[in-house]
């Protein structure tokens, strides 16, 4: 699916696959964050990509799209602020303000990434024709049980796109 749009697995695996990677060559992954940790054990376990945004970053709706290529990305290099641009053709996840996540679910966004400080969060799990719907219902279940434990209170909702 991801060499459709010109994504290349070897450079930039999707998320599922770069935890798997990780975990197999250092046997654990790092702590994050509760939440963060939550749905990174879920995608392991169910092998399919969790990602978790902080809602309230977004400005209008969160929507996956082809990029032009001019779009804004903000991230990460070398521990600095940094933006760039997907390439033309990308898959990417966006808001009116920018790219949120590039290459489908490969690499997130700093503004819309979770910490401890959210309050309203968007979870998206994603999976495969070959993955039987109901174990990506599981698998969703699994989250809203964990977050639901985590913050006694919280309102889940679940829903398919």
């Amino acid at each position: 699916v991801f060499r459709r749009f010109g994504a290349k697995p070897q450079r930039a695996p999707c998320s599922a696959e770069a935890l798997r990677k990780r975990f197999q060559r250092d046997g654990r992954l790092p702590g994050i964050d509760p939440v963060v940790d939550l749905y990174n054990a879920i995608s392991l376990e169910y092998a399919i990509p969790v990602g978790g945004e902080n809602l309230a970053q977004y400005q209008g709706a969160p929507r996956l799209v082809i990029a032009e290529g001019s779009e804004a990305f903000d991230t990460l290099k070398d521990g600095a602020p940094y933006s760039e641009s997907p390439e033309p053709g990308e898959v990417v996840w966006r808001d009116d303000l920018g790219v949120t996540c590039r290459r489908w679910n490969w690499r997130q966004g700093v503004r819309t990434r979770l910490d401890e400080h959210a309050q309203q969060m968007w979870f998206v799990l994603e999976s495969l024709p070959q993955m039987p719907l109901q174990a990506l219902q599981e698998a969703g279940e699994r989250l809203s049980d964990g977050l639901r434990a985590m913050m006694p209170g919280a309102r889940v909702e679940m829903a398919p796109v």
